[in-house]
């Protein structure tokens, strides 16, 4: 009796952990609420206005990676992630990101404004670095951009995918100091060949299998396990959970109390 209420606790509280985090991010963003946004196609894509203007700042190398809760109800579970770099003398941003649709090759170049709105969704800043030492960040960003090991596929679920791509290029370039939030479905894929690397900011290390089971401990990403591509874990950097859904509950990435990436 005592084991079968214990495995009851036990499950009760999985359930728990599961659904609090999505039951915020449905919080955050009730249905209804999304209006011209039901439609891809008339979905806001205008700037987000968080770019530094690149005709001001020419003479300043710049990077900059963001995150944005994905279209539709997918926006609840998962974001997307892209980068855009300016070397120093450069008038203009390059954007990269991997975009599933349209066929090819999945890694873009310049789809889109550098900090446009992901089909309506707000994009937030995770990394953002400028001036001395960064032009050679950039020449590793390109570099990582052109080695990244699945051009050819996409998968939203559990990658690869354009976290994939974004985790990708920060195990190659760790001076980004890349922190991905925990919603940042596919950032832990990796093939059944390599499950055994550096963790997406190069600052630990990670083993996994297709992005479905395993676990990441580093600088940047504290402790964080993931179970059927859902991450849990705790930040010791800036002091946070770890959350499927809505990315993390504590201090974000520029020291806010708040959920790192809000939804559409």
């Amino acid at each position: 009796m005592n084991h079968l209420k214990r495995r009851t606790t036990l499950l009760l509280g999985l359930a728990m952990v599961l659904i609090l985090p999505f039951g915020i991010s449905l919080a955050q963003n009730p249905p209804g609420n999304d209006g011209a946004k039901n439609s891809w196609r008339t979905a806001p894509r205008h700037s987000a206005g968080i770019a530094p203007d690149p005709v001001a700042n020419v003479d300043t190398a710049i990077v900059q990676v963001y995150a944005a809760s994905t279209y539709s109800w997918r926006g609840y579970f998962a974001v997307h992630t892209w980068i855009i770099v300016k070397h120093s003398g450069a008038n203009a941003f390059t954007r990269y990101d991997v975009v599933g649709w349209g066929g090819g090759n999945v890694v873009r170049t310049n789809y889109a404004i550098p900090d446009g709105l992901w089909f309506g969704a707000e994009p937030e800043v995770l990394v953002d670095l400028r001036g001395d030492g960064v032009d050679a960040i950039i020449d590793n960003v390109e570099k990582a951009v052109q080695s990244y090991p699945y051009p050819q596929q996409y998968r939203s679920y559990p990658g690869p995918n354009s976290n994939t791509f974004i985790a990708h290029i920060g195990r190659e370039v760790p001076a980004l100091d890349l922190d991905m939030p925990a919603n940042a479905i596919g950032k832990d894929y990796r093939a059944i060949t390599n499950p055994v690397g550096l963790s997406p900011s190069g600052t630990g290390v990670q083993a996994n299998l297709f992005g479905m089971l395993g676990f990441t401990a580093g600088l940047e990403e504290g402790l964080e396990i993931n179970l059927l591509g859902l991450n849990f874990g705790i930040d010791f950097n800036r002091p946070a959970i770890r959350l499927p859904s809505i990315g993390r509950l504590g201090l974000s990435n520029n020291g806010s109390l708040a959920a790192d990436v809000e939804n559409p």
